[in-house]
């Protein structure tokens, strides 16, 4: 009678399993250390109960250079009047943050603390990804240092043009990968450990975008020109001033506004334009005049907004704006005073 070898048997959680599969584990051990939690302390508003100064904004960021200096988005770190910033490291020690670099037109900003020796991210090439690749996003959702998404790519060059949005020279990285509020600035990194993207924004469940990382090094090879010309830099280097609404805004596209009324039942089918506010920074002229996450801004001053661009260019003008706003059924009016 023939005698037949059983094969082996692995335990389901056994260590070759493990190795196997857990390959989103090795990518966050060799990313994290080098993620930050950044917060926007408002030293004129204080907490009743504890009597320190409440946080205004917050978000992530990665370290990009061994001896302190941060890459986030500018949104998460917009300068306003009575504000510092901390940056918190992943092993838990704070230090104060100095923003040096502020690019809004691709919403980068570069944050520097006194600390040196610090683990530095790899930086990627934006270039190389495909749809259908895997990627880590890690952030600090709601002061969740290090909380970490997966998803893939589900566009690798998403126009601009079709998001509406401000800059028109930029491609934006699609992913599913979960991308909140605290998440902003934090790396979306690829199964190598390298950053391909700076988490932006999201608009809906499964539909978030990223800055390509290649933006990012072109933003810091001029931040680096900047400092080594003691701050002076070529005027076409320089954005045009607008004064400080505290918004995060989308462009209501059809294919966005499409997604949305696909996975929202608040959005009315009369809305044919405008912008979807996507954050409020607590303490901002926005949030102080009555505007909430999740508004959509039809007009400003009675003129249709098209899109983010007809905003940006009215912060460059004077005085009050009058919104008209859209908040699930209701429609409504909003007088806000943007602060210079």
């Amino acid at each position: 009678m023939p005698i037949v070898r059983a094969a082996t048997v692995v335990p389901p959680g056994g260590s070759d399993h493990r190795s196997r599969y857990n390959f989103i584990a090795d990518v966050v051990e060799i990313s994290a250390p080098s993620v930050v939690y950044i917060e926007i302390k408002d030293e004129k508003r204080l907490d009743m109960f504890t009597g320190r100064p409440v946080t205004a904004s917050n978000g992530s960021g990665f370290i990009v250079s061994s001896d302190g200096l941060v890459l986030t988005n500018a949104h998460v770190v917009i300068k306003k009047r009575d504000t510092i910033v901390k940056v918190r490291l992943h092993d838990g020690t704070v230090y104060n943050g100095v923003v040096e670099d502020v690019d809004m037109q691709s919403d980068l900003a570069t944050v520097r603390i006194n600390k040196t020796n610090l683990p530095v991210m790899k930086l990627g090439c934006s270039s190389s990804i495909r749809p259908g690749e895997f990627v880590v996003a890690i952030g600090s959702p709601l002061a969740l240092s290090n909380t970490i998404t997966s998803g893939i790519v589900s566009s690798a060059n998403r126009p601009s043009e079709e998001l509406g949005l401000h800059n028109k020279n930029m491609g934006y990285i699609q992913t599913d990968a979960a991308i909140t509020f605290g998440n902003s600035g934090g790396p979306l990194v690829n199964l190598a450990g390298e950053a391909i993207g700076i988490n932006a924004m999201k608009v809906t469940a499964g539909i978030s975008f990223a800055i390509p990382i290649d933006y990012a090094k072109e933003f810091l090879k001029k931040a680096e020109i900047r400092r080594k010309n003691k701050g002076n830099l070529p005027s076409t280097m320089e954005s045009p001033k607008r004064r400080f609404l505290g918004i995060t805004m989308l462009t209501i596209t059809p294919d966005i506004l499409d997604e949305l009324r696909q996975k929202s039942g608040s959005i009315m089918h009369m809305i044919k334009h405008g912008v979807f506010v996507w954050r409020v920074i607590v303490g901002s002229p926005a949030y102080n005049a009555g505007l909430q996450a999740g508004d959509i801004i039809t007009h400003i001053n009675d003129e249709p907004v098209i899109a983010a661009i007809n905003l940006y260019k009215a912060l460059e003008g004077s005085g009050t704006m009058k919104l008209t706003v859209v908040r699930q059924r209701e429609v409504f009016t909003i007088t806000v005073d943007p602060e210079d």
